[in-house]
């Protein structure tokens, strides 16, 4: 079938019923810069930017590994000033500090390991990196029109691509690094509420940043048989092979065992050929 001729990405892992448990990006710190207009295919080297703010940029992200660089932008936003915010998203340590900059030139002498004004209030992100997959212009942008009524100026955001153009529409919450995919429009205003408070839908729960992917599927299937939504209910422990360890609230210990497997066959972006993806079981030791 020619590539004009096969459904989204996202409709058909929706029809084959992929796990949406283990495949939220692996990132603790994150680094969101305002850039208004197109963005390129691939925002990771930031080669849109100016070469000081690139070298910056690159510098910062090489030395807080795992960590992230995200365009944002939204639409109609008028301001004499860009924003940038650095955001530490640990699972038990978080911060957002936001910066002004009068042109992105301003990020090659911007010190984004300190500075910056902290930030109370969390951010939510919404995919819509349309020149990288058309799902997330789609969905992403219908998503985000849904949000945008209840939502500050400064806290809600489209991005560059946050990975998994297939689970679309796709939305971050830091810095708590919640993801959350396949969410519609309909039903985007509630599920972003309940993230924004601290509470999880599993059925959309991609799994959390700050963690593996392995882990991510281990603390979901955990959540699940627990029946504990409260983004704070598990703390990580340790993960030795297939075993991963967590703590409730009241100190009791629970390990899960983790196995990859092969996934449905399907397309890892709109137009590339259908094949298996990476998927995890997870069950309690």
């Amino acid at each position: 079938m020619s590539a004009a001729g096969r459904p989204r990405c996202s409709d058909a892992s929706r029809a084959a019923g992929e796990p949406l448990a283990g495949t939220a990006v692996t990132a603790t710190s994150w680094l969101l810069v305002e850039v208004p207009g197109g963005w390129p295919r691939d925002v990771s080297d930031a080669a849109a930017l100016p070469a000081d703010a690139r070298d910056a940029l690159s510098s910062w992200l090489a030395r807080t590994q795992p960590s992230r660089l995200l365009f944002v932008r939204r639409p109609g936003r008028a301001a004499d000033r860009l924003l940038a915010f650095a955001v530490r998203a640990e699972e038990s340590a978080a911060e957002v500090r936001r910066f002004e900059l009068e042109s992105p030139d301003a990020l090659g002498s911007a010190d984004l390991d300190a500075g910056g004004d902290p930030v109370q209030a969390p951010l939510v992100l919404v995919c819509g990196h349309g020149s990288r997959d058309r799902c997330c212009a789609l969905r992403g942008g219908s998503v985000f029109a849904a949000l945008e009524p209840g939502l500050d100026d400064e806290a809600l955001w489209l991005s560059s691509h946050q990975g998994g153009h297939r689970f679309a529409g796709n939305v971050l919450v830091l810095p708590s690094g919640i993801q959350l995919g396949r969410i519609d429009a309909e039903d985007a205003v509630a599920l972003t509420a309940r993230a924004l408070e601290g509470r999880i839908e599993l059925d959309r729960y991609r799994g959390r940043t700050c963690f593996e992917q392995p882990v991510q599927a281990a603390e979901h299937a955990l959540r699940v048989e627990l029946g504990l939504d409260d983004v704070a209910a598990l703390r990580f422990v340790a993960a030795d092979g297939p075993e991963v360890r967590f703590r409730t609230a009241d100190g009791v210990e629970h390990a899960v065992v983790v196995e990859e497997a092969e996934g449905p066959s399907v397309p890892a972006s709109c137009g590339a050929e259908p094949e298996p993806q990476r998927t995890f079981k997870a069950r309690l030791a």
